[in-house]
């Protein structure tokens, strides 16, 4: 009997405690997220990010670790839309990707999420940018996403070959090079934070370009 209540209290609190987890995650990334664009990451500490999340600076620590650590998951959350990490192939937009048939059809899933996610990623990545410029363990970040988009990109522009709609004089490596450098956050901030435009004309214009520069032509059900 004590077992059982025993077993009953686990299964009462386990929940309890996940819930905490999550709400205590939540608060560390949003409070250092707010500090890392307002201050920069080099003049923002540990304790300030504690200090506006409620916790202490060990709960920091055990609950997702050092700046960089930090910087890091801000970074891949952004990406995911959530508090957790989603590896690219299992978020929604890539499945759906890789299930159209046609190639513009693919490039319009592709830039939907795309002006979804700058959005929340932009000022973020600035500020990754920013402290990769002194901070070792930052630089690494910021060149290890940089190779991660440009893989992703070289696998994307595949999957365009395989429609065969890609335009014949250009390789993959140059679809790839393409796509990598439209789908920057620096592109975004030129057009979107500096020129005025809306998401909705970025993400218009980048789909009209991809798909008049680097397709053959109208897909067979295109009108």
């Amino acid at each position: 009997m004590n077992d059982n209540v025993k077993d009953g209290k686990r299964r009462y609190h386990a929940p309890q405690r996940a819930a905490q987890a999550a709400h205590t995650r939540h608060a560390i990334l949003d409070a250092a997220r707010s500090l890392f664009v307002r201050n920069g990451y080099t003049a923002t500490t540990v304790s300030e990010i504690a200090r506006d999340a409620g916790v202490s600076v060990d709960t920091v620590y055990a609950s997702i670790g050092r700046k960089p650590v930090l910087l890091r998951e801000l970074v891949e959350t952004a990406l995911s839309g959530t508090d957790q990490v989603i590896p690219a192939q299992q978020r929604d937009y890539v499945r759906a990707i890789g299930e159209a048939p046609r190639a513009e059809d693919k490039i319009a899933i592709y830039v939907h999420a795309l002006a979804a996610i700058q959005q929340r990623l932009a000022p973020i990545f600035l500020a990754l940018r920013d402290a990769a410029a002194t901070d070792a363990s930052c630089a690494r970040v910021w060149a290890e996403i940089g190779d991660r988009r440009a893989r992703n990109m070289r696998e994307f522009a595949a999957d365009l070959r395989g429609t065969g709609q890609l335009r014949a004089d250009l390789s993959d490596d140059e679809v790839a090079d393409i796509l990598w450098s439209m789908n920057a956050t620096e592109y975004w901030v030129l057009l979107v934070g500096e020129r005025g435009w809306t998401p909705e004309r970025f993400r218009d214009w980048v789909i009209e370009a991809w798909t008049r520069s680097l397709l053959i032509g109208p897909g067979p059900s295109r009108e």
